[in-house]
């Protein structure tokens, strides 16, 4: 969100105040604590008739520091709370020659106070980035009464930033305006599914915004200079975390946020999928399913999408016997298969489901400020949101859930959640004219992102509670901080093209970069047009993710659709998969104790080669792999190998980096380097 007009002036309609001077430090066994009046004290009567910006640096953890922004201590704040865990560990702070000091194991802040002032924040002395004047702001929106409260950090010269969720975009964020705000808008747009207030520098530290409204961003776009972000209200809190390697940043910053568990050994196979507007019924998905074994193409899971329940009623999760007259028969076909199994569900409940009726009477449902139900039509007729503020709601959901995993479902596809009702007229006039009321109070517009967490806890939860730690799992496609505790999570509605092939890989980067461990897609594209040769090139790519699955919207995606060379495909890189699961067990294992994701971004490997700083075209699968996807029609693929020798592993040549190398790819193969030293197949 801009709020100048050029370097010099105010955007028309904005008040802007920023701290004329540190007029005070105080320090304590906690922290520093800044006083910053809006004016530059030049006498008395300047103390008068003026507001202060008061500062908190603060720090629980050895490596973050934590500041607090605070106006107005007293305004009504309902937003709800990411749950942190801020650790007890104490800093040191004090007074030492010309600054104030507070100091975080190796990560120090240093405290210029005075007129000139200026905030500094240090690793083992390295100067990462500062605050400074006419940064931080107390703003004013004339128009509307609305307050913001701004920071600005420096940016470095060659300075990358990274992550912010999910993002279609440019894998480098800078020059970008991102506003943070869960949107269901499919890949090829600037909106994303997973909006998390986390970017990571390539100058080795990161910042996470600790708010679950809208944080906007404007990274080196509205000062050319600065990283900026702003949130509404009175009072915003960011964490700086630092390391000697981006991975430490990570390491660091999830161990504030929190990190995903492991995931269970069939979770990395294959997924199939129904898809999702096509037509099916039990011998369809036997004959999916038997076509997989017939053909020897290993098979993990196979996911029924949304029409397992009738049309009209999602969700009842009430199987359509229509359809399937015999669901726990079908079930136990699939388990002596040697299959799990995942059904669709997501948070809304039709007028026309039967469990509709009692969900509004026993008041599990969101409201609108008159006290009615807050309904649309947008996905489903008539459809209400399960207000998961409320406890009852939340037991009540998971006894639903409960029913399907005693019946023999696995896993659950948590679709949407981002579709969150606020004021906004976009969700209807009774909305727009009353407002939103959840049940605990909370602040619509902070509900709007922090609701897939609520939502995805309550179905992991369950899913923990029935199978145990270790066994549950989700596919999730929304998330926002925290989220990462909640695995795993899928890239969204992508094109059947290689552009979006390659804009689902940046997604995946950014998502990785924001303390994510596990990351997966649609294999082939989500959207119709799938052609052999894409079908081809993404399955080799989507086999060579954390986690794989094949689905699309009007299209089955079982691979002799696409032609006997699609199944040959499919079966050699299904089976290098299977032979990949110790060593990505190995790697789940990892992000369990470090937060360091499985699949990573060049730059997380080797940090210290610049080439590898805007890489966005091929990835590190764990430590070892090396890969890089083919993303054209005649096979053509520019890779980068960093210093050392790479051993490709299909064909045993070898290749001494660094260097840029240039391939032209039969289907059956694909850029896939194994680093000198390593080990990832069994013998």
């Amino acid at each position: 969100m801009k709020f100048t007009d050029g370097m010099w002036m105010t955007r028309a309609g904005y008040t802007v105040e920023s701290p004329g001077e540190i007029y005070e430090v105080k320090a304590d066994g906690e922290g520093l604590t800044l006083f910053c009046p809006y004016v530059a004290v030049q006498h008395r009567g300047n103390t008068l008739d003026g507001g202060l910006l008061t500062v908190r640096i603060t720090a629980g953890r050895k490596g973050t520091i934590a500041v607090r922004l605070t106006n107005h201590r007293g305004a009504l704040d309902m937003m709800p709370r990411f749950p942190l865990d801020r650790g007890t560990d104490k800093p040191e702070a004090g007074e030492a020659d010309g600054f104030w000091f507070l100091r975080s194991g190796e990560l120090e802040a240093r405290v210029f106070a005075g007129k000139s002032w200026r905030i500094e924040y240090r690793w083992r002395g390295r100067l990462l980035t500062a605050a400074g004047p006419k940064g931080m702001a107390h703003i004013l929106d004339q128009r509307t009464g609305e307050t913001y409260l701004r920071e600005r950090l420096e940016l470095s010269v060659g300075e990358n930033i990274y992550g912010l969720g999910e993002r279609f975009g440019p894998f480098v964020k800078n020059g970008q305006s991102i506003d943070l705000w869960n949107a269901d808008g499919g890949t090829d747009s600037e909106q994303a599914y997973k909006n998390v207030p986390f970017f990571l520098s390539s100058r080795r530290y990161g910042v996470f915004v600790n708010s679950t409204g809208c944080v906007s961003y404007e990274i080196g776009s509205e000062s050319a200079t600065k990283t900026q972000f702003s949130v509404p209200g009175e009072e915003m809190e960011y964490f700086i975390f630092a390391g000697d390697t981006p991975k430490d940043v990570l390491t660091a910053y999830t161990a504030l946020t929190g990190r995903a568990p492991e995931l269970p050994e069939w979770s990395y196979g294959l997924w199939l999928s129904t898809s999702f507007t096509t037509d099916y019924d039990e011998k369809t998905v036997l004959s999916f399913v038997d076509g997989m074994i017939e053909r020897k193409i290993p098979l993990s899971v196979f996911h029924f999408d949304c029409f397992w329940m009738k049309a009209f009623e999602w969700s009842s999760f009430l199987w359509d016997r229509d359809v399937f007259p015999d669901p726990e028969g079908l079930l136990e076909k699939l388990h002596q298969r040697g299959l799990k199994v995942c059904v669709w569900i997501n948070p809304y409940i039709a007028q026309k489901s039967p469990i509709f009726e009692e969900g509004m009477q026993n008041g599990y449902f969101v409201k609108t400020g008159d006290g009615g139900i807050w309904q649309w039509d947008r996905w489903q007729a008539g459809m209400a949101l399960v207000d998961f503020t409320n406890p009852a709601a939340v037991s009540w959901y998971q006894e639903k859930l409960a029913a399907l995993v005693d019946m023999g479902v696995d896993c659950f596809k948590t679709d949407f959640g981002e579709r969150i009702p606020t004021s906004d007229p976009f969700y209807g006039p009774k909305a727009a004219k009353f407002g939103v009321r959840w049940f605990d109070g909370s602040d619509p517009e902070g509900m709007h992102n922090y609701y897939t967490y609520l939502y995805n806890k309550t179905v992991f939860d369950l899913l923990e509670q029935k199978k145990g730690k270790g066994e549950a799992c989700l596919f999730a496609r929304s998330a926002t901080a925290c989220s990462q505790t909640l695995p795993l999570h899928w890239g969204g509605d992508c094109l059947s093209t290689y552009p979006s092939m390659a804009e689902s890989l940046r997604g995946g980067l950014s998502l990785a970069l924001s303390g994510f461990a596990y990351w997966s897609h649609d294999i082939g594209g989500f959207e119709s047009g799938c052609t052999p040769d894409i079908y081809m090139r993404w399955t080799a790519f989507g086999l060579l993710s954390s986690h794989s699955r094949y689905h699309g919207n009007q299209e089955y995606k079982v691979p002799w659709l696409y032609g006997e060379e699609a199944v040959e495909v499919t079966r050699a890189f299904c089976k290098l998969k299977q032979r990949l699961v110790p060593y990505l067990m190995r790697l789940g294992r990892e992000a369990a104790a470090t937060g360091v994701p499985v699949l990573r971004p060049m730059l997380l490997e080797f940090p210290d080669d610049p080439v590898c700083l805007t890489l966005d075209r091929q990835y590190m699968l764990g430590d070892a792999l090396l890969v890089a996807p083919v993303m054209s029609g005649d096979g053509t693929v520019d890779y980068y190998l960093p210093g050392g020798r790479w051993t490709h592993l299909f064909s045993g040549e070898t290749r001494q980096g660094p260097g840029w190398f240039r391939e032209t790819c039969g289907y059956d193969t694909l850029p896939l380097y194994l680093r000198e030293g390593y080990k990832v197949l069994e013998e």
